[in-house]
C-alpha cells in the first residue's frame, strides 16, 4: 500500500515549509516556501554557514572599508533569503517563495520596492521571475502592493492569512497564491475556548475549506496553499487543496504512514454550493477584520513575530561579521 505522502502528491502540490536544503532534497517537494523564522533557523545551522559567510563577504566588499559591521549586516540581510532561495531552486522543479520584510507590512510603496529588489537579485542570477513568489502579509496595504506587482509580472504569495475577508480581497486583487495559516488558527481557538479540536472540526481546517470552496464556486484563479500545520490530521482533512506547505517533521510522518487517503476538497463539487458572494472594499475589509478577533490577533502576532525574527537575524549576521577576517587591501 502506498504511503500517505505519495498519495497526497497525486492530488495536491506538496510544498516544503523549510529553509533546510537537506530536508528539501529528502522529501522532493514541487515547490518550497520560507519565512523569516525559517531563514533565521537555517542560517544558524553549521552546514549552511558557508552560505551566510559568502553573503557577508560579498556585502562587505560591496559596502567598502568605511562601512560599519552593522551597515554591512543590514545589506547582507537583504540578500540572504535570496541566497537560500537560489540554492533551493537548484533542487525543486517549481517555485520558491521569498518574503518581503515584515516590518513593511503596512507600507504599500516600500513593500513593492523591496519586492522588485528581490526579483532583480534572482534575475541577475539567471533565475526567471516565473520561478519566484514574493511573500507579503495579508494586510490591506500588502494586498494592494500584490495587486500592482502582479500587473508587473511579479507573482505573489499572500501570507499571514486568517480570515475570509483577507482571502476575498486577495482573489479580487488577482494575486497568484494565498497561504491561510491552519495551525495558528487552531492555536488561537484552543487558547480562547480551552477546548481541543481534531479532524474536520479543527477551526483551521474549516477556514481553509471555506476559502477553497468560495474560490472554486466563483471561479477565482488565485490558488489556495494551506500552511502552518500542527499535525497530519489537518493535512489529511485538506487533501485535494491546490497546494499544501508542510514542515519536514510532518512530511516524514506522512511518508512513514500507510493507508488510504481520501480526497476531501474537490473543485468540481463546489459549483452548486449555496455560497453568497461578498464584495470586499476597504471599508468592508476593515469591518470584517475588526469583527474577527482571531484574525485580528493572529495577523498582528504574526507580523510582530516575523519582525522579531528579522531583528534577531540581523544581530546574528553582525556578530558573525566580527568573526570573519577582513580582506587585506593591496
Amino acid at each position: 500500500m502506498a504511503n500517505l505522502l505519495d498519495q497526497l502528491k497525486s492530488m495536491t502540490t506538496v510544498v516544503a515549509d523549510t529553509g533546510d536544503i537537506n530536508s528539501i532534497k529528502q522529501y522532493k517537494p514541487t515547490d518550497s516556501t520560507t519565512n523569516p523564522s525559517l531563514i533565521a533557523a537555517a542560517a544558524g545551522m553549521p552546514e549552511y554557514q558557508h552560505i551566510v559567510d559568502e553573503v557577508l563577504e560579498q556585502a562587505r566588499e560591496k559596502a567598502g572599508d568605511k562601512a560599519t559591521d552593522k551597515e554591512v549586516a543590514a545589506a547582507a540581510f537583504k540578500t540572504l533569503a535570496v541566497a537560500f532561495g537560489r540554492k533551493i531552486l537548484e533542487i525543486v522543479p517549481g517555485r520558491v517563495s521569498t518574503e518581503v520584510d515584515a516590518r513593511l507590512s503596512y507600507d504599500t510603496e516600500k513593500s513593492m520596492e523591496q519586492a522588485r529588489e528581490i526579483i532583480q537579485q534572482y534575475e541577475s542570477a539567471g533565475i526567471s521571475r516565473e520561478r519566484v513568489l514574493i511573500k507579503l502579509a495579508s494586510t490591506w496595504e500588502g494586498i494592494r502592493a500584490a495587486e500592482l506587482l502582479e500587473k508587473e509580472g511579479i507573482h505573489c504569495n499572500l501570507t499571514l492569512l486568517f480570515g475570509l475577508h483577507q482571502a476575498i480581497a486577495c482573489a479580487e486583487a488577482k494575486v497568484t497564491l494565498i497561504s491561510p495559516f491552519v495551525g495558528r488558527i487552531l492555536d488561537w481557538y484552543k487558547k480562547d475556548t480551552g477546548k481541543d479540536y481534531s479532524g474536520a472540526e479543527d477551526p483551521g481546517v474549516k477556514s481553509v475549506t471555506e476559502i477553497y470552496r468560495y474560490y472554486k464556486k466563483f471561479g477565482y484563479k488565485t490558488v489556495v496553499m494551506g500552511a502552518s500545520f500542527r499535525n497530519t490530521g489537518e493535512i489529511i482533512e485538506l487533501a485535494g487543496c491546490d497546494l499544501l506547505t508542510i514542515a519536514p517533521k510532518l512530511l516524514e510522518e506522512l511518508q512513514n504512514t500507510e493507508g488510504v487517503l481520501e480526497r476531501k476538497l474537490d473543485a468540481a463539487k463546489c459549483a452548486d454550493l449555496p455560497i453568497e458572494k461578498i464584495v470586499v472594499d476597504k471599508a468592508t475589509f476593515d469591518k470584517m477584520h475588526a469583527e474577527n478577533r482571531m484574525a485580528n490577533d493572529k495577523l498582528k502576532e504574526g507580523i510582530d513575530g516575523f519582525s522579531k525574527a528579522l531583528e534577531d537575524l540581523e544581530k546574528m549576521l553582525e556578530k558573525r561579521l566580527t568573526e570573519l577576517p577582513r580582506p587585506v587591501r593591496q
